[in-house]
């Protein structure tokens, strides 16, 4: 029964630093468990732009919470997570000209 209660305890611990979109769950790594600063958001669909390789995403201030200028970032398929829900998220980290994750809804992948 210990057991159970650690595990349990470690678990609220771990959902404790990672924050959510609407409704889901954005991974902890992804996050870096800083809700307060909101590395993670979700974005418009027209800031992303399906390429041969992978996806680019031009993001202006409003388009995520972080962005101050004009980003550009790519983003292979290969390292795309799918999203929660329908809509594209990309998380900042550690400053806004890097892209830590990007999740993309499933009728995009």
């Amino acid at each position: 029964m210990a057991g159970v209660i650690v595990a349990a305890a470690a678990l609220k611990d771990v959902s404790a630093f990672a924050h959510s979109a609407d409704s889901w769950t954005y991974p902890p790594a992804c996050c870096h468990g800083d809700p307060v600063t909101g590395e993670c958001g979700k974005i418009p669909s027209i800031t992303v732009t399906p390429r041969p390789y992978g996806y680019e995403i031009i993001l202006r201030p409003g388009d995520h919470r972080k962005v101050t200028h004009q980003n550009r970032y790519f983003v292979p398929y290969d390292v795309v997570i799918r999203s929660g829900d329908d809509n594209f998220h990309i998380c900042l980290h550690p400053t806004e000209e890097h892209e830590n994750c990007f999740f993309a809804p499933a009728n995009a992948m």
